[in-house]
């Protein structure tokens, strides 16, 4: 497991690593932990979390991609994905996507969710990117608020296609 920071949170400390397989199970309890994502995410059973396996394979395998975990000992607190985004725009900047941030209910508003933030922001830095962007359901009005104290601005409207699988 590869430890990338250490973060001291009103006294527990909480290790920040690159997510391996074996953490794929809990990170999909964190997506489907709220109404949104338990609309989408979740696992019935072994059949259900291939999937998810095949995914995580394809994440760890392309440096464009870094999954991420929290943990508190081996106890998985929080997890989100950051990739990086090669494009012509703004001069050729690089940008960061974060995407997927979630913190287990007994550790919000302990600090957590704004120190993984604060270490993407500061690891797009390291990796040269000019803009660092996510995006956020509109009926996420917390998540809005929490980014918004973070520096980021709701600067542009979303749009997506559900493609039928």
């Amino acid at each position: 497991m590869k430890v990338l920071a250490q973060l001291s949170l009103r006294g527990d400390e909480v290790v920040l690593r690159q997510a391996v397989a074996e953490d794929v199970p809990v990170i999909v309890d964190l997506l489907a932990a709220d109404e949104i994502g338990a609309n989408r995410n979740g696992v019935t059973g072994d059949w259900d979390l291939h999937p998810y396996l095949a995914a995580f394979h394809q994440i760890d395998t392309d440096p464009a991609h870094l999954l991420l975990v929290a943990a508190k000992g081996s106890d998985v607190v929080a997890t989100m994905q950051l990739t990086y985004l090669p494009g012509l725009a703004r001069h050729a900047a690089l940008r960061a996507q974060v995407e997927a941030v979630r913190v287990r209910g007994d550790f919000r508003s302990s600090g957590l969710g704004a120190a993984l933030l604060e270490w993407a922001v500061e690891e797009a830095r390291r990796r040269g990117c000019g803009l660092v962007q996510l995006s956020s359901d509109k009926s996420r009005v917390n998540a809005h608020r929490f980014y918004e104290r973070l520096g980021f601005v709701a600067s542009h409207e979303g749009f997506k296609l559900a493609l039928p699988q």
